[in-house]
């Protein structure tokens, strides 16, 4: 492909052709032989190329490294694929430690009961929360032409091809490479969050749908070799979610419009997507054998099953039609319009909840079943069951994400026009009792349906406000949790849930605290603890809480070792507090792809590094931009990918890990302390700091691309402290230093291998979370250079 691409370069223009080869000889030089002089050759001959040379230079690397990940992505399911041929195991899963069939066979070695191993997988929960963070540069255009290159390679591995058809291939391969070569890498406009959310239900329709269901197939078959039983007919251990159109944490383009058109956009390609597989099903289910509760569904029709899936594709039409219809004005559809079924109005049969279609899926299952139909039943019929089971009607349900001094601000508004004070000048202490109170009353703050411009509300005020009338007009199952971003203190939480109360919403959100700065998990626990202390929140929250954890801004902040430290310290603390109140705590790990942001190639392991007994089959986690491609970009890495997940969260429920002993703790405390002192002196002491990163790396002209709808700064006119952890880690790696990753661990360990190199040793070899930690501490030292990083420098 590389010389494909060489020869459209070449066509173009000979000269940069030339200049691309002079530096990849020269690289080659460098880096393989040794030869320093050629690193200042490169230099040289870089600064005499004027800005077209440079810019055609510069794509000419970037399609070439695009279609080397290509490549790279092929090898690896194609290793994958050998893999398991070569192992001849007689299942569709990898028999690999980290795979499910793995697992479970090395449960069973351990003597783990079946019985366990199964109740434990049936009732374990993985979500995968798609996010738009602006860290995926590729325009959706060229995605797509990679995905086609993709296709092609598949194709060109098949043993049966033609010459013929093997030329035909050829061809295609070279005029899709002449494709990119010829079209535009960058996003000339920003896309929209709608744009985002387009994005994310593309993974869904073009990978997810066909690659949960497969994936499932080869877990049950694990399920009923292995452990001789079947999985629930609506398991469901992965599912998605989504923060596009819903995530508006300094975002003002996420309003409560963008959030309804994306709600509605997902009830509509959920919608199209059951259809058609409803439409097939009634195609093939021509047998006529059935119970007498599907007879009677039926109306004792001569084809019972193709009546009752013509009766649910009736219904699912009607859905579409009223989604489209909705989506053509969505900021005009009133509360009735959007949740029909709310006012009693079932004249249509609108499919608004996954019961809605699970009951007559499960019936005709059933029906299958008892006529001895069993392979009809586990065909189609079951992979639609479980689809329903994992993306229900809305196929990711949105979280709405918002920063707690919105709500304050909102409240602070409405408290002043009572005549109450001002909410934001009370104390904590206050505040709790306050909202304690008004939680208690049945007594609306405001009118409903009050015009809060007439009240002479600001426009974020009203926003938010607004915000919350929207969660209570959309169906129940169109959103998912309510995220506070800078969660500080309990009465952060309660605020949520009294605006939620106060708009009308009949099933409130989830209400999750995100802790993310260093400061806020050192009193998160105590945050969490003055919470359940109090029975009136217990009782709204039936003794179940989620809470999100922040890496990308905890090592901003902090550092990566000290973050590292204070958010094992913290989920450990804040499941003490749980276990006190007898409350099942679910965390959300806010994860980014890089290590700087919480990242971790080695998945499996990832998971089995997190602290002891503070998963317990219940895992949420983010997965980021450029991430949601590489991981479920195509079906064969889809399924690796949700093998992973489960299997990691299955295995961490019953694999032992070692007490963490009393010296360890202290050793990570004086490490962490010492890392952070040096990191923060350097980031926010040293006054030629800002001026140098600003210098040294590109992160204004990072700020400037039309990568994410999202603003690169929380406040538009802060400096380094308001910008976000992405641009912020990503103007690090373009230098090649990586300096927030690494920043003060020096340091740290330089101290403790003076004094303390035995235990440092005994970490590393007893204790899995800390020897991951390193572990990706060298892998990020190993991808630094410093020689690169100099001639920035300069």
């Amino acid at each position: 492909m590389g010389s494909i691409l060489g020869n459209a370069v070449k066509a173009q223009d000979p000269q940069v052709f030339e200049s691309v080869e002079k530096l990849r000889r020269l690289g080659r030089e460098w880096r393989n032989e040794g030869r320093e002089p050629a690193f200042e050759e490169m230099v040289t001959a870089v600064k005499s190329y004027d800005a077209n040379k440079l810019f055609n230079i510069s794509r000419a690397f970037s399609n070439f490294l695009a279609l080397a990940n290509s490549a790279e992505n092929h090898h690896r399911i194609r290793r994958l694929r050998e893999h398991l041929n070569s192992s001849q195991s007689e299942y569709g899963l990898w028999p690999k430690a980290d795979s499910c069939a793995g697992s479970i066979k090395n449960l069973l070695k351990d003597g783990v009961n079946p019985d366990s191993i199964m109740r434990a997988l049936s009732s374990q929960k993985v979500e995968i929360v798609l996010t738009a963070h602006p860290t995926e540069v590729n325009r959706r255009t060229m995605l797509r032409k990679h995905r086609r290159v993709k296709e092609i390679l598949e194709q060109q591995d098949r043993h049966d091809l033609s010459l013929y058809e093997r030329k035909q291939l050829q061809q295609q391969l070279e005029a899709e490479i002449l494709s990119i070569w010829e079209s535009d890498n960058l996003r000339r406009v920003k896309p929209t969050p709608v744009d985002e959310a387009r994005s994310g239900l593309a993974i869904v329709e073009n990978v997810l749908w066909e690659a949960v269901p497969s994936f499932l197939r080869k877990l049950e078959d694990v399920a009923q070799n292995e452990l001789e039983r079947r999985l629930p007919l609506d398991c469901a251990p992965i599912r998605i979610g989504s923060w596009m159109g819903g995530d508006r944490d300094g975002n003002p383009n996420v309003t409560p419009e963008v959030t309804l058109e994306v709600s509605l956009m997902s009830r509509w390609v959920a919608t199209s997507l059951f259809l058609n597989d409803v439409k097939d099903l009634r195609a093939s289910l021509s047998v006529r054998p059935c119970s007498d509760e599907l007879r009677k569904a039926a109306n004792d029709a001569r084809e019972p099953y193709r009546e009752v899936l013509k009766q649910l594709e009736a219904r699912l039409l009607a859905t579409q039609v009223w989604a489209e219809k909705l989506l053509k004005a969505p900021s005009q559809a009133t509360a009735n319009e959007l949740n029909p079924k709310r006012r009693g109005d079932n004249d249509h049969q609108l499919i608004l909840s996954r019961d809605d279609l699970m009951e007559p899926m499960q019936m005709i299952y059933r029906s299958l079943k008892a006529n001895g139909l069993e392979a009809i039943a586990d065909g189609r019929v079951l992979d639609t069951i479980r689809r329903i089971a994992v993306f229900g009607t809305t196929l990711m349900p949105l979280d709405i994400r918002q920063e707690s001094t919105r709500h304050t601000e909102a409240l602070d508004a409405i408290t002043k026009y009572l005549g109450q004070g001002s909410y934001s000048q009370w104390d904590e202490t206050t505040r709790r009792n306050w909202l304690q109170h008004e939680l208690a009353s049945k007594r609306p703050l405001l009118p409903r349906g009050v015009d809060y411009e007439g009240l002479g509300f600001s426009s974020t005020v009203i926003d938010t406000l607004k915000t919350f009338d929207l969660i209570a007009a959309v169906h129940d199952e169109s959103l998912s949790a309510y995220v506070i971003s800078q969660c500080q203190q309990a009465s952060d939480v309660l605020a949520v849930l009294l605006l939620q109360q106060e708009s009308g919403v009949q099933r409130p959100l989830r209400v999750v605290p995100l802790f993310e700065t260093l400061d806020d998990l050192q009193r998160a626990a105590d945050t969490v603890d003055a919470l359940f202390s109090m029975s009136l929140y217990r009782g709204r929250i039936h003794n179940k809480q989620e809470i999100m954890v922040g890496y990308s801004d905890s090592a901003k902040d902090a550092g990566r070792l000290a973050a590292s430290w204070q958010q094992y310290q913290s989920q450990i603390a804040m499941m003490d507090v749980a276990e006190k109140y007898q409350v099942e705590l679910t965390f959300f790990h806010g994860k980014g792809g890089t290590v700087g942001r919480g990242g971790n190639p080695a998945l499996f392991q990832a998971i089995l590094a997190h602290p002891p007994n503070t998963i317990h089959g219940r895992f949420r986690v983010t997965e980021q931009g450029e991430m949601i491609t590489q991981n479920f970009g195509q079906i064969p890495v889809a399924e690796r990918t949700m093998d992973l997940f489960t299997a990691g969260v299955l295995a961490e429920r019953f694999i032992p890990r070692p007490s963490v002993k009393p010296e360890w703790e202290d050793m990570m405390t004086r490490l962490s302390t010492i890392s952070c002192d040096v990191y923060r002196h350097v980031v926010r002491e040293e006054p030629r700091f800002v001026p140098y990163f600003r210098t040294a790396t590109p992160e204004m002209e990072l700020s400037g691309l039309n990568v994410g709808s999202r603003p690169a700064k929380r406040n538009p006119k802060g400096g380094v402290d308001s910008l976000r952890a992405i641009p912020w880690n990503f103007a690090w790696t373009q230098t090649r230093l990586n300096l927030p990753t690494w920043l003060g661990v020096g340091d740290a360990f330089s101290h403790e291998l003076q004094t303390n190199p035995d235990l440092l040793k005994e970490m590393v070899t007893e204790w899995p979370w800390f020897r991951t930690l390193v572990d990706l501490l060298e892998m990020i030292l190993v991808k630094s250079d410093i020689k690169i990083a100099e001639n920035y420098d300069v």
